[in-house]
């Protein structure tokens, strides 16, 4: 059997984003309902995967390390709901990588890694470049912070919001 997933989108939908990243402790700030939101996902039988840019790597910014500190902080404030963190250290302006979101590799190690359903699973970011590629895949999309995205299949204003239209679907 085939399991259902929420794709998750890391900075805007689970933390605050910063023009500047965030890769530290003093700038991870978990947005309200987050934790409540994955745990009603969860009990629904949502695996929970974060699909994230991280090109702060790239352009030497920050290192792995620190990206992967904070992932586990994520997590950790979650309650352990994360079934796995897949990242995209590359910017075009350093080196170009099909990993790197609008592609769809980081997607497709999912799927195929977890057994995922496209059909029944669901993209949560808040830019475009964050559906494009589930929607590529026959993934349902759902932007956050009301961005303006000809991609998404609804628009809401945050992850809390995007709980009932994911459990309300068929």
């Amino acid at each position: 059997m085939l399991n259902k997933c929420v794709f998750l989108d890391r900075d805007g939908v689970l933390n605050k984003d910063y023009v500047d990243y965030v890769f530290s402790a003093e700038k991870l700030e978990i947005l309200p309902g987050v934790t409540e939101s994955m745990r009603k996902l969860k009990e629904a039988g949502y695996l929970l995967i974060v699909i994230t840019n991280q090109s702060g790597i790239g352009k030497g910014i920050y290192r792995r390390e620190q990206m992967h500190e904070t992932h586990r902080l994520i997590q950790e404030a979650s309650g352990n709901l994360i079934s796995h963190f897949y990242y995209a250290p590359g910017h075009p302006s350093i080196s170009e990588t099909l990993s790197r979101k609008p592609g769809t590799l980081m997607f497709e190690k999912a799927i195929a890694r977890f057994d995922i359903n496209p059909a029944s699973s669901w993209m949560i970011g808040d830019k475009d470049r964050d559906l494009v590629p589930a929607k590529k895949l026959g993934i349902k999309t759902i932007q956050v912070d009301y961005n303006d995205s000809p991609t998404a299949d609804f628009k809401v204003t945050d992850l809390t919001a995007a709980v009932p239209v994911i459990l309300g679907s068929p």
